[in-house]
């Protein structure tokens, strides 16, 4: 139907230019004198210009797209350059570049930045470089990009889409964090942890003698230079901490700020080489057993630039099941709401658990309903830490939560 509306209109364009052409010649023939030959013989340019762009194949060119920013973060700007080549030099007058994308977010983005104004003259190749300053998360589809052009009079136009697909995948921003393990703590005689003892090489809590298989960098050399007998140190063992992140995919107003976090921590857990298992939530969910080098990191990070708060039932009635499977130490679980069916979901189903932290998600500067406090409190009384979090404090989120 669409096109047959276009067919139409092209026709009826066409039709009354060839209508204007009769009647300017019929007023000359009629009228003589001057004036209106002349106005005849200056029309006549016009309207054949007309009927030869009417008849000139926009779909005979073709465009290529050049993105400058390959890697796009939210909130960041995205570059790129069409290229529009064609074989036959037709004068082209009046022409507007237009990319056309599928997302509805973008389309907001590009309704200035996307459309250009050329005048490619006789040039046989015309490029428009654009730039999108704040691009929203997600999958982007880049369609193509349309060509408009009209005669000097707009009479005739001609509008046609130059197939150019791509995907442009839009990363969540992410926050520089300083990453400590939850509760993180020494021996002290209490009784043994259910999880690993590792060493603590950096902090020293007394020195023995030398056994062979000791490393030699545990070698005491001050006490050596005294004494010259070999001493090594001694150092404290350290509860390993195994890390749990689970993320609620439930809709929220503050879901965007809510995968920047989740981006934040998996980066810096990455960074400070520890590792870290990983729970989205949602419809579909998606489980990472294991996130501890880049290449299981890029994989994650592919996953919340697509995602969206699309969980259609209560967190707690869709993760039982995952969290009976889960024996670990540490669990930070990171919501828009914190719900006391959920708290008590994590106490019954995980096995091993130590300590558990609670990232409630706030925008900069809004205040939580008595509801939300009644359910904070009643987790806390359960022994969890629950911590209110923005994009503000996001760096220090591990810190405060030790603290706390």
């Amino acid at each position: 139907m669409k096109r047959v509306k276009q067919i139409l209109g092209s026709s009826g364009r066409m039709i009354f230019v060839l209508i204007l052409l009769f009647l300017t010649f019929s007023f000359a023939m009629f009228q003589g004198g001057f004036v209106s030959w002349f106005i005849f013989y200056v029309s006549v340019p016009f309207i054949l210009y007309s009927v030869l762009l009417s008849f000139y194949p926009l779909r005979n060119l073709r465009a290529e797209r050049t993105v400058h920013t390959p890697r796009v973060r939210s909130g960041h700007r995205f570059s790129a350059t069409v290229t529009v080549r064609r074989a036959f030099p037709f004068p082209l007058l009046y022409t507007v570049l237009e990319e056309q994308a599928q997302s509805a977010r973008l389309k907001v983005r590009m309704a200035e930045a996307g459309r250009q104004l050329l005048l490619p003259g006789f040039r046989q190749e015309f490029s428009w470089t654009y730039e999108i300053d704040e691009m929203p998360r997600g999958e982007h589809v880049l369609e193509g990009v349309t060509v408009e052009t009209a005669d000097f009079f707009g009479w005739v136009k001609k509008r046609q889409l130059l197939p150019i697909r791509e995907a442009i995948l839009v990363y969540p921003n992410t926050v520089d964090m300083m990453y400590r393990p939850i509760g993180s703590s020494f021996d002290q005689g209490s009784i043994a942890a259910p999880f690993t003892l590792v060493k603590d090489t950096t902090m020293a809590s007394g020195i023995r003698d030398y056994q062979p298989g000791d490393r030699v960098s545990w070698i005491h050399w001050k006490s050596f230079a005294r004494t010259q007998t070999m001493r090594t140190k001694e150092f404290e063992d350290r509860q390993s901490q195994d890390l749990f992140l689970l993320d609620d995919r439930s809709p929220s107003p503050v879901f965007e700020i809510q995968v920047e976090l989740i981006a934040s921590i998996l980066t810096s857990v990455v960074a400070s080489h520890a590792s870290v298992a990983y729970l989205s939530a949602g419809t579909p969910r998606a489980f990472f057993p294991l996130i501890q080098n880049d290449e299981q990191l890029q994989r994650a990070l592919y996953h919340l630039a697509k995602v969206q708060d699309d969980l259609d039932r209560p967190i707690a009635a869709v993760v039982g099941h995952d969290l009976k499977q889960v024996r670990v130490s540490s669990l930070v679980y990171v919501t828009g709401a914190l719900s006391r069916e959920m708290v008590d979901e994590i106490r019954r189903n995980v096995t091993g658990l130590s300590q558990c932290l609670c990232l409630v998600v706030t925008e900069k500067g809004q205040s939580i309903t008595t509801e939300d406090e009644k359910n904070h409190q009643y987790a806390r009384s359960k022994g969890f830490r629950v911590k209110l979090i923005g994009p503000e404090n996001f760096a220090s989120a591990f810190m405060e939560a030790n603290r706390s």
